[in-house]
């Protein structure tokens, strides 16, 4: 069924983001990441008071895939 659509502002899409207007059968953005990160690297808030004298981080990584994306088309 056709759409009527207004005025449609955009001020910003990222990266990997998808923007439609009308008819769409299937809309499917396929990506992937891995990261890697450190003792406190993704703690948020006012005043936190961290203490990490010894930290490394691991990104060693023995199996080739971890999650396959070959069937998500």
């Amino acid at each position: 069924m056709p759409a009527i659509v207004g005025v449609a502002q955009v001020i910003s899409i990222g990266s990997s983001a998808v923007f439609n207007i009308g008819d769409v059968y299937k809309i499917m953005p396929v990506s992937n990441a891995k990261t890697f990160a450190g003792a406190g690297s993704f703690n948020t808030g006012e005043s936190l008071v961290l203490r990490n004298e010894v930290s490394s981080t691991n990104t060693s990584d023995l199996d080739t895939v971890d999650q396959p994306m070959l069937f998500n088309l």
